[in-house]
């Protein structure tokens, strides 16, 4: 029996900016999903029930937007960038105002409640963390990473922040300002994307992917790092007898992890990658609940057989308030560079809206 569903009964946004995705990300509390894209602009949709889409809103940064984080209550979405400068946008009135900054792109922010309060958490290339509260100017404490941020994901519990010389960098956010670890990560390769669990499997830890199509199931306290293991995905075998070099035997394309996103009630996660499939895992059980390929997602080259099929990268996946629908956006991920940008006229953007089955999600009975 085939486990994959074609990409045709998944339904597409209406109006995908035009050029490259790099986070998409619903509101925790209503089906609005933020875009946030190269070409400088965040874009909000109305999303419903039945995967239609219309735009909403949007707003502009001055460069390249990097990274989306709503508030708890989905009043406001917080939005960051390579003009240094982190807005936050009230979904209500439309406005628009700039509550952070630093001295290089911000490649990471994240809204979280400390000790019944609302703060902002942001991470830069100039190898800064940061904490705020968005009613003052000047940031509540500043702490030095030890390189570049290039991943950063918080639950009210920790923040784990993964650097350019792969280190993670932990925080309990019961004491935020000191570094509660300082760890090496698990994985060989650079450091893509971070995810920390959710309540459901009890918040105490983190998922790592990096270029290596390889994610790392890893727990913040010391106490729990026998649980701590990591395993390979998005990665296909190069068959013997294909164009190009001959292969060794065993030899594989490896792509990057660009996405993993993990299902607030059942605590299972789906995974994106360069190679543009989506995977969902039950990681506490260490088993592969479905697959859906590029082939199969109809983002393949139906030319190309019999070599390995890959389409257009998932670059960012987010599941709405309920986990009913997840969306999952194609674009280019900037993993060749910019003479790697596809040519004017042929923008691979879209986003995908996918009706979640409970079958895909629900963990692995013992």
């Amino acid at each position: 029996m085939n486990s994959f569903r074609p990409v045709q009964r998944d339904m597409e946004l209406v109006s995908p900016p035009p050029d490259s995705v790099s986070k998409i990300s619903f509101s925790p509390t209503q089906d609005i999903l933020a875009v946030a894209s190269w070409d400088k602009n965040v874009y909000l949709y109305n999303v419903n029930s039945a995967g239609q889409s219309e735009p909403k809103a949007s707003y502009a940064h001055e460069a390249p937007v990097l990274d989306l984080s709503w508030n708890k209550s989905g009043s406001h979405l917080f939005s960051s960038g390579c003009d240094n400068a982190v807005y936050m946008y009230d979904v209500t009135t439309g406005q628009k105002q700039q509550v952070a900054g630093h001295d290089a792109p911000v490649k990471c922010v994240e809204s979280v409640e400390v000790n019944g309060s609302s703060i902002l958490i942001t991470a830069g290339w100039d190898k800064a963390l940061k904490y705020w509260d968005t009613r003052q100017p000047q940031p509540i404490n500043v702490l030095q990473l030890s390189d570049r941020a290039y991943a950063m994901d918080a639950t009210d519990k920790i923040a784990v922040v993964g650097t350019a010389d792969r280190q993670i960098h932990i925080y309990d956010l019961n004491n935020p300002f000191q570094r509660y670890r300082n760890v090496e990560s698990p994985l060989k390769w650079q450091t893509r994307v971070i995810s920390c669990f959710p309540a459901a499997v009890g918040g105490d830890g983190y998922a790592v992917g990096s270029i290596e199509g390889r994610v790392g199931i890893q727990y913040a306290h010391q106490v729990d790092e026998k649980k701590n293991f990591s395993f390979k995905c998005h990665r296909t075998e190069i068959p013997t007898g294909s164009m190009g070099p001959p292969a060794v035997s065993g030899s594989q394309n490896v792509f990057a992890i660009n996405t993993i996103t993990f299902h607030k009630i059942q605590g299972t996660f789906c995974t994106g990658g360069g190679d543009g499939s989506l995977t969902f895992w039950d990681g506490m059980a260490r088993t592969k609940l479905k697959a859906f390929s590029a082939k199969e997602l109809g983002n393949g080259d139906p030319d190309a057989r019999p070599t390995p099929q890959w389409g257009v990268p998932i670059v960012s996946s987010s599941f709405n308030h309920n986990c009913e629908i997840l969306a999952y956006a194609f674009s280019y991920d900037w993993s060749k560079g910019h003479q790697g940008v596809p040519p004017a006229g042929s923008n691979p953007t879209k986003i995908m809206l996918h009706s979640v089955k409970l079958d895909e999600v629900s963990k692995k009975k013992k």
